[in-house]
């Protein structure tokens, strides 16, 4: 019998290549002496385990892979701060209105043509699971595998001897500092993605931290205030999304599926032999960052398919968002649940309703970037009147420090705002309010999103942040079921 040890967690079953088995930290994994049914995967995690394996058990590299796996598929990856889940989520929705089989993996599970084969986990999973994951799609007979790519699994090089089709960068903003320590290594890990090989790319120019990516080979831009390849002429977010889009590619780009050799010819003479197109887009979704999202998705399946940049805008008909990011619960009144849980990705919740009355209701998750709560709070009280703070996931953390240092955000801010000191504020340990604005602390999620609700005034949307559509609260000791979807219905059902 061997015991797991922490990070030790890659097998493959040698019998049968078909089976994989994902040893997590807490199992024992039970082999005799004379078996030789079991192979160990090396990988820069756990290789400092490798001397204390059992001689009878053989060590594989990384590069053996390809052996087991069938990796011969057009993989599409998507990293970003914001924005990853819709926008592979969009590109699945369309290629698959396209006519095309295809499979989509990120945080909400995965899914191979409408039908979901896996639960929610890691954005990205580990190198053999995902592995395991793209040999499914290609016995599936899948011809794309759409994947969202997480800064941590590209750190982790958990994508590893993949060779992608197309490459997407929505965005870089804060996050994950308390893994990566610092900006330039966040953002430097994003752009390395884009960097490694000569696929097929794709860039949201508005973004500063990438928009010098367009001087790489096979780079295609997106933007809603630069004029990239997609680009947008006039747009309004009053109800939804409704934009006048224009489209400039090489004219070479015509067949059904292109690669990056012919990319490369169509790039040298595109100065010379543009070809452009417009269209009307029109979606049902709230926000500016979901107009990012819908052109990134939308550039992504143009220089995939033959089809019009018209009758692509149409194929967002059949898209109705993903569940958890920026979903409508009720109308009268107007209740939005989000997974916003950075400063950038709040900030762009809010300016989609800038125009009214907000309230909101958020927390921060615990054992994570600390550095990012009191901007969270600042931000909060730039956009929101009424603010609700309250437990996101905290972990193994002290919930009240945690609601302490966003409070501090909101103190701050309102004192800059309405040019008030301390003294012309009424405030104590969970509660801070001005004549315009206010904030209390409400560490149980249900209760704050009920007293929020029930507060609510008429002219007001509230917005319920930080969690999307997960389904379970993580405290220091266990999980507890819970759902923002699922307590906004109960309190509204019951008022």
């Amino acid at each position: 019998m061997l015991t797991q040890r922490k990070s030790m967690n890659e097998y493959i079953n040698y019998k049968d290549t078909n089976f994989v088995d994902i040893i997590d930290d807490t199992r024992l994994l039970n082999l005799s002496k004379d078996s030789n049914d079991y192979l160990f995967l090396q990988t820069p995690q756990n290789e400092q385990f490798v001397h204390t394996l059992p001689a009878y058990i053989r060590v594989i590299q990384r590069d053996s892979l390809h052996s087991y796996f069938n990796t011969d598929i057009k993989i599409i990856g998507v990293t970003g701060t914001n924005g990853k889940t819709t926008t592979t989520a969009a590109i699945y929705s369309l290629l698959l209105d396209s006519g095309c089989s295809v499979a989509l993996l990120g945080t909400r599970g995965m899914f191979i043509n409408g039908k979901r084969i896996k639960p929610k986990g890691l954005t990205t999973p580990t190198l053999l699971e995902l592995y395991k994951d793209i040999d499914i799609a290609v016995k599936a007979g899948c011809e794309y595998f759409i994947m969202e790519v997480s800064s941590h699994a590209i750190k982790q090089e958990r994508i590893y001897g993949l060779r992608f089709f197309m490459k997407i960068i929505t965005n870089i903003t804060s996050d994950h500092l308390d893994y990566h320590k610092t900006w330039e290594d966040y953002a430097e890990t994003k752009i390395r993605f884009l960097r490694d090989q000569e696929c097929i790319k794709i860039i949201n120019l508005d973004d500063s931290s990438v928009a010098n990516m367009r001087f790489l080979k096979n780079v295609f831009s997106y933007g809603v205030e630069s004029k990239g390849n997609l680009f947008v002429n006039a747009y309004s977010l009053n109800q939804g999304i409704f934009a006048g889009i224009m489209l400039v590619l090489p004219q070479l780009i015509k067949q059904k599926s292109i690669d990056s050799k012919t990319l490369g010819k169509s790039m040298q003479n595109s100065s010379s032999h543009a070809k452009t197109q417009e269209a009307t887009l029109n979606i049902g979704l709230f926000g500016l960052f979901n107009l990012y999202n819908s052109l990134a998705a939308l550039l992504a399946v143009k220089l995939i398919t033959k089809a019009s940049l018209q009758n692509v805008c149409n194929l967002f008909e059949n898209f109705g968002g993903v569940e958890g990011r920026m979903e409508v619960i009720s109308t009268d009144p107007l209740i939005i649940i989000d997974f916003a849980h950075t400063t950038d990705g709040m900030k762009q919740v809010f300016e989609s309703f800038k125009t009214r009355n907000i309230s909101v209701v958020f927390g921060a998750g615990g054992d994570r970037d600390k550095s990012k709560r009191a901007k969270m709070g600042e931000c909060a009280a730039i956009y929101a009147k009424r603010i609700y703070i309250t437990n996101d996931n905290p972990r193994g953390e002290d919930p009240n420090q945690i609601a302490k240092e966003i409070l501090a955000g909101v103190r701050s801010r309102i004192a800059t705002q309405y040019g008030l000191s301390d003294s012309g504020l009424d405030s104590n340990m969970d509660y801070i309010a001005c004549s315009r604005i206010f904030a209390k602390v409400i560490l149980d999620r249900k209760d704050a999103i009920s007293l929020a609700i029930k507060e609510m005034p008429k002219d007001y949307v509230l917005l319920v942040l930080g969690k999307g559509d997960e389904d379970v609260q993580i405290f220091k000791d266990n999980k507890i079921p819970f759902s923002d979807k699922k307590c906004v219905l109960e309190v509204l059902n019951n008022i």
